[in-house]
């Protein structure tokens, strides 16, 4: 069997396109390309990543494919349009997560479990519908590559729902009562960009984790729940 060419660390970024982000298009658009400045400026850690960003809304849209942002020139750019509707995130990760996962194998590489970092700030529109296409992504049973999933809320996102949405408790964050909508964006990309730098040091080490920080500004979302 041919040695593996290298580990890689799929990590994909799911943001809300919907109409409420309309404000904050200029903090989306500059949070996107500090994180890929900031993964650009750390080689040795983008050659362990492969980054896709999607935007969601009605649908979901790729405003990056899965890259290596060693070579990637371009900045993904989000559009604001339609409204917050999760079904479609978890049934298009469903399929486009296990896809990607099997292409980079077919590429030589090993790779480890994905993540995904999903920022919204509104509340579902499609009800409940969305938790049938979590349950079967999150199920490592069922879908091998079930990926980690952290949850970030603002704006009029509910505590709740983010920690329904993050695999683990921990994973779930909330932007503090207060806190100005567009300043809890910036904090996100920055908390990203330094989750994925930080992850991809450990690689490296004798034992791999996952690392993830949380932004300034955001509370743990189950320490909402419990009040």
């Amino acid at each position: 069997m041919a040695e593996a060419k290298g580990v890689l660390l799929p990590a994909y970024v799911v943001a809300d396109e919907s109409g409420s982000m309309a404000p904050y298009q200029r903090e989306l658009g500059d949070g996107v390309a500090s994180l890929c400045e900031g993964l650009r400026a750390e080689p040795m850690v983008a050659a362990k990543l492969r980054l896709a960003v999607l935007g969601f809304s009605d649908d979901v849209q790729v405003r990056l494919a899965v890259a290596d942002m060693r070579t990637e020139t371009t900045v993904p750019r989000l559009v604001i349009r339609g409204v917050t509707n999760y079904q479609a995130v978890f049934e298009d990760l469903l399929q486009r997560i296990p896809g990607d996962v099997k292409w980079l194998r077919g590429e030589g590489y090993r790779v480890h479990r994905p993540v995904v970092f999903l920022l919204s700030d509104g509340q579902p529109t499609d009800g409940s519908s969305w938790h049938a296409p979590h349950a079967e992504l999150t199920d490592r049973d069922r879908t091998p590559t079930a990926p980690n999933i952290i949850a970030c809320g603002l704006g009029d996102a509910w505590a709740q729902t983010m920690v329904k949405v993050a695999t683990r408790p921990e994973f779930a964050f909330l932007a503090k009562s207060g806190t100005d909508v567009g300043r809890a964006i910036s904090e996100f990309f920055h908390s990203l960009t330094m989750s994925l730098v930080a992850s991809g040091h450990a690689l490296n080490s004798a034992n791999p984790q996952l690392v993830v920080n949380r932004p300034d500004q955001f509370t743990m979302a189950i320490d909402e729940v419990g009040r």
